[in-house]
């Protein structure tokens, strides 16, 4: 008969995930080492490897949590009785609300996929495309005539290029946070500039947005 778990796996493992997260995200991928993140962990390197296979193993579990709470997300909005603008607000709403708490993990989906193995990059590629095309359904409900013509996917497609790259830029405790750019980003999806409403509050100087630094990127080490 198997040992059982110990108590607190689950949460020294979320801990585990999320400071690996941290170093792929400032570091790359590849130059991050195992050592590095046991250190990051307060763990020896044996200790670690308790609770993850290799350093594969923790790049695929981030990016298929992360991208499981998106689909997640995805399937409640769309359960709830809303009308077709209201679906819409509320996914773009509660999915920048999901990468404000999860912005490392989104950086290491959206930039270090590629060294996946084969079957786990689709296999995680395949959940990103059900999350498209849960909102591609609400753009397409929204404008039966867009689905018609077969733009739904790229306009889609569009407004993730606005959203998924706002890690790129935004500042932490700057004016504006992932909440309050939520109408913004619909608003100008929606209806163009014009449509555009204005947050009360103090405004946002240029201060608050600057161009992140890309991570430096170390050398391959060994895992």
């Amino acid at each position: 008969m198997g040992r059982g778990r110990a108590a607190g796996y689950d949460g020294q493992r979320e801990m585990i995930l999320a400071r690996a997260a941290h170093l792929f995200a400032r570091r790359g991928y590849s130059g991050t080492s195992m050592k590095e993140v046991a250190e990051a962990c307060g763990l020896s390197k044996a200790a670690l490897y308790h609770y993850c296979r290799d350093k594969d193993s923790l790049l695929v579990s981030i990016a298929e949590a992360h991208v499981s709470r998106l689909q997640a997300l995805v399937s409640e909005v769309a359960a709830q009785p809303l009308a077709p603008p209201q679906r819409l607000r509320e996914l773009i709403r509660r999915i920048l609300v999901e990468y404000a708490d999860a912005q490392d993990a989104h950086r290491v989906l959206t930039e270090d996929v590629k060294f996946m193995q084969p079957a786990d990059r689709e296999r995680v590629l395949a959940q990103e495309r059900e999350v498209v095309a849960g909102v591609a359904q609400a753009v397409g409900d929204l404008r039966p005539d867009l689905r018609e013509a077969a733009l739904g996917k790229p306009l889609t497609m569009l407004l993730f290029g606005m959203i998924n790259w706002l890690f790129t830029w935004m500042r932490p405790g700057g004016a504006l946070d992932h909440a309050a750019i939520a109408p913004l980003v619909t608003d100008l999806f929606l209806g163009g500039l014009a449509a555009v409403q204005v947050p009360p509050g103090p405004g946002v100087d240029q201060g608050e947005i600057t161009a992140a630094p890309s991570p430096q990127r170390r050398a391959v080490r060994s895992r």
